[in-house]
């Protein structure tokens, strides 16, 4: 679109600096040549105007959509922040579960130990009593007590037909216990210790996939944000070659408007000699300045006049006309944004007001444009309804933060801010 609009206006530049060039060298020779330069000039004024609006009309679209990408920007950022919390976070408990796994994992092998030393001391305990046992048998003991002794299928069928038969000692039979109850126990600890360690296990696989999601979620927003950067980085460029034609357009402008003027000047005789050196001038003033940036003049700003403190709001700005813009600026240093600029004029009256396009958009009262007075504010519907403020100073006039002139007094009764004027007017007091 913008190359597009590019190559209109360079055809544009060129075919109207040959018309210009050659409108003013015929304008001496014809009375009727004359009056067709003239019109013909007009009309390429009129054309010169038209791509000014629509450039215009670019760049506050522009400016709109870098406004949306800084928006993007800084809640990606946020979610960048709370994504990078919630890996160090998981990356802690991550840590933490290592270690804890590392100390079950020890604990498991003291109580595996533990346990093995048990199992010797009742095995040795187990042979002692066989061979009480055997030396019992030798010495004339019962045989059917053999038999049910050995007859065991198990330790603990051992001790519970020893005990039955009454032929081992009550203090042998109370150790034995203690011994198999030991070992109960530290099996029963081991078990949970055990069961401790899958749980952690458990819990580390399921952290190692959180982990894995979070830094997907990480790329992709390094991703968005890479994507986002290049965005604004295109709509700054954008903005910028909108910026240079349209400089570009307002020198051209004012040179067919010098021409016309010069045009319609009475037309006094002069020498051949005088007359190339005019033609020449003529024709170097409207070609030779397209290459220079130019400003559009400022009419002298004029007070206001109001009511009280009202008055102070009004006229707080003119001695800052020409700040330039700055995307959510409050202040003349660095500068101002629309909504910027409003809460700050009334704060040099004493009145405190909101400082963005949507809290102003509903304070005060609301009143008819054909009602407005000095004082009031008035909003234009650019990226957004309301998406742009200024303080109304009377017959047609506002003063502003624009981003395509900085702070300015500007016309909203025709062209560019009468179109985009939602006819939204709100009385502060």
């Amino acid at each position: 679109m913008i190359g597009k609009r590019g190559r209109k206006l360079k055809k544009s530049v060129v075919t109207l600096t040959t018309v210009v060039v050659v409108g003013l060298g015929s304008a001496f020779f014809s009375v009727d040549t004359h009056a067709e330069s003239v019109n013909d000039l007009k009309q390429k004024q009129s054309q010169i105007q038209d791509d000014r609006e629509e450039i215009k009309a670019n760049l506050s679209d522009a400016e709109s959509k870098i406004a949306d990408v800084l928006i993007d920007l800084e809640e990606l950022n946020k979610e960048i922040e709370r994504t990078n919390n919630a890996l160090a976070k998981n990356e802690e408990k991550m840590n933490e579960t290592e270690k804890d796994i590392k100390a079950t994992k020890e604990k498991v092998s003291e109580l595996e130990d533990e346990i093995a030393v048990l199992e010797d001391a009742i095995e040795e305990r187990y042979n002692i009593l066989k061979e009480r046992v055997v030396s019992y048998q030798k010495s004339g003991g019962d045989i059917s007590y053999l038999e049910v002794v050995f007859g065991a299928k198990s330790f603990g069928d051992f001790i519970n037909r020893v005990s039955a038969v009454n032929k081992i000692s009550d203090s042998d039979t109370k150790l034995m216990e203690k011994q198999e109850a030991d070992k109960k126990a530290v099996e029963d600890k081991k078990e949970e210790v055990v069961s401790k360690l899958d749980e952690l296990k458990e819990m580390k696989v399921e952290l190692e996939g959180m982990l894995a999601t979070i830094e997907e979620q990480k790329s992709a927003n390094e991703d968005k944000k890479a994507t986002l950067k290049d965005k604004k980085k295109e709509l700054v460029t954008m903005k910028e070659d909108l910026q240079v034609k349209d400089s570009d357009l307002a020198s051209l402008e004012q040179d067919v408007k010098q021409s016309i003027e010069d045009a319609t000047a009475p037309v006094v005789a002069q020498t051949s000699e005088s007359n190339a050196s005019s033609s020449n001038e003529s024709s170097d003033s409207a070609g030779g300045k397209l290459s220079t940036l130019s400003s559009e003049k400022k009419s002298t700003p004029v007070a206001v006049k109001g009511n009280g403190n009202l008055s102070t709001a009004i006229n707080a700005g003119y001695q800052y006309l020409g700040v330039p813009y700055t995307w959510g600026g409050k202040t003349p240093n660095p500068g101002f944004d629309c909504s910027g600029f409003v809460s700050w004029a009334f704060a040099q009256a004493g009145i405190s007001i909101p400082s963005s396009t949507a809290g102003l958009s509903g304070i005060g009262t609301k009143v008819s444009y054909s009602d407005a007075k000095p004082g009031d504010l008035v909003f234009f519907n650019t990226y957004k309804t309301n998406g742009h403020v200024g303080i109304y100073l009377g017959n047609g006039n506002f003063i502003g933060a624009q981003s395509s002139t900085g702070l300015a007094v500007a016309n909203m009764s025709s062209g560019y801010w009468n179109d985009k004027f939602s006819g939204h007017v709100r009385r502060v007091k």
